[in-house]
């Protein structure tokens, strides 16, 4: 019964995070004034100046390729992984720069939505860890795991 709830609930928290992910690709891809103002804010911040088109469509084109991970049992923790480093650059950005948590006037709602991504692909990770470690050993061998969890993840 647990482990029922725990795939129905890492299951709904990845079509969730891919919604939002997806949600927001009609913003970026299509260079919407909201997302260009966004970026160029972002990347003259970083002093990348001129460079908000790559950094919006890369942001883009992480997000999608997140989302279609999170629909594959095997690569998920994949995809988990990439939603929180990508929403961990996120709120670091709302928090750091110019943005602010409330960019857009709209009470915060990017920020949230960001935390509440993160907290997601936390949760993701979290049960899914084992998969983590399985995947690790198997592609990334000279990586230094604790024996300790080498042994609980078999």
């Amino acid at each position: 019964m647990v482990n029922r709830i725990r795939e129905w609930l890492v299951w709904s928290l990845s079509a969730w995070i891919a919604f939002i992910f997806v949600w927001y690709l009609r913003f970026k891809f299509s260079g919407s004034e909201g997302s260009v103002h966004l970026f160029t804010v972002l990347t003259d911040w970083i002093g990348l100046h001129g460079h908000e088109r790559l950094m919006r469509l890369g942001t883009g084109g992480a997000e999608l390729l997140a989302a279609i991970l999170l629909f594959d049992r095997k690569l998920q923790i994949v995809g988990a992984s990439l939603s929180l480093g990508i929403m961990s650059g996120a709120i670091f950005f709302h928090l750091a720069s110019p943005l602010d948590s409330h960019f857009f006037g709209e009470d915060g709602m990017l920020f949230r939505e960001a935390c509440l991504v993160w907290l997601a692909a936390a949760a993701i990770l979290s049960v899914r860890w084992r998969d983590g470690i399985a995947l690790s050993e198997r592609y990334l061998p000279f990586l230094p795991l604790p024996l300790g969890l080498r042994q609980r993840s078999t």
